[in-house]
């Protein structure tokens, strides 16, 4: 007779037969590989650097470095044998390189002509090949800035412009003020590139020492502080703009004035030459027993009260004889 309990204990089975299976194949998956890899440097101009390997497979024969993305023959700098632990130089070798047993490649002295990618293939002996890739960037040292000021002494109210100048390109730029590093405010402004400093207005608490920074990803170089002193603006006298409206109004006074003196002597002068004009035109006055149409001539003088006597006198007392004389019909008549 068939206990009670088997059918449950036959549809169990199943399940813990399924969690095992799971657990089984949890631990008998392989692990994951590791990928090879070569680490990316920044260096400074005349620099050694090491391009160091991670992850190195088992069961390897030797490494071959290249210069570049590829394994171009051309560009093939080394190749190490492990067994042999000889190093055989290939065509773009410089007699800078060397490799060490672990794989790692060490370029002495480098230029900015070192710039680029670096390729390592690591050797197994079932003749199989992994590569992994590094970049190096080279950077010149940058130089020791300095800073371009118009005046070190400035008074309130001026506008202070302070610039920073170096040789070096690809840099960044950043600004120091007594020793800290410059806060900005609604006062201070920058350029685009860091590299001009504009302070307006001026006040007593920007005296003081400035100094410039430039740097790149492997150096950086500070300018010799640069000492400002800021004077008092003792003048209380009207504002600039209002100064500048003053001389702009006068000016303009000045300017009315001399058109206004312009006209009126031209006008005058016409006046005057109108005058002359009538005068020299104008038609002679006519003497006595001519006609209006006579030629011109200067009247004669007036005569004297002397000479004038007896004529007076013969204009009162007429001689009748002369009457007669003319006129024959008068001595008939009488």
């Amino acid at each position: 007779m068939e206990s009670p309990s088997a059918p449950a204990h036959r549809g169990r089975v199943p399940w813990q037969g399924l969690l095992l299976v799971v657990s089984l194949l949890t631990f008998w998956s392989p692990p994951t590989t590791a990928q090879l890899t070569v680490a990316s440097i920044n260096a400074t101009e005349g620099e050694n650097v090491l391009f160091l390997v991670h992850s190195l497979p088992k069961n390897l024969i030797g490494y071959i470095w290249y210069r570049g993305e590829s394994s171009d023959s051309n560009h093939h700098i080394a190749s190490y044998g492990i067994q042999s632990q000889k190093i055989t130089p290939g065509p773009a070798h410089s007699g800078r390189e060397t490799i060490h047993p672990n794989g790692s490649l060490l370029l002495q002295k480098v230029t900015l002509k070192d710039t680029g990618y670096y390729t390592l293939h690591a050797l197994k002996k079932d003749v199989q090949t992994e590569a992994a890739t590094g970049q190096l960037h080279v950077h010149q040292h940058v130089g020791k800035p300095f800073i371009r000021v118009r005046n070190t002494a400035v008074t309130e109210q001026d506008t202070m412009v302070l610039t920073c100048l170096t040789n070096d390109t690809g840099i960044s730029i950043w600004w120091f003020f007594r020793d800290q590093s410059l806060l900005l405010t609604e006062r201070t402004k920058l350029s685009r590139d860091n590299s001009t400093l504009i302070i307006e207005p001026v006040r007593r608490e920007d005296a003081g020492s400035y100094q410039c920074e430039v740097s790149n990803s492997v150096s950086a170089s500070k300018s010799d502080p640069l000492r400002l002193d800021v004077q008092k603006n003792d003048y209380t006298g009207y504002p600039v703009g209002t100064i500048a409206g003053i001389v702009i109004g006068v000016l303009v006074l000045v300017a009315l004035g001399t058109t206004l003196g312009c006209f009126m002597y031209h006008r005058r002068t016409r006046r005057d030459s109108d005058k002359r004009d009538l005068t020299e035109h104008r038609p002679p006055a006519s003497t006595p027993g001519q006609g209006p149409s006579g030629a011109s001539a200067s009247p004669g003088p007036l005569p004297s009260p002397r000479t004038a006597g007896p004529i007076y006198e013969d204009l009162l007392h007429p001689s009748t004889d002369v009457y007669c004389r003319v006129s024959p019909r008068a001595d008939g008549a009488s």
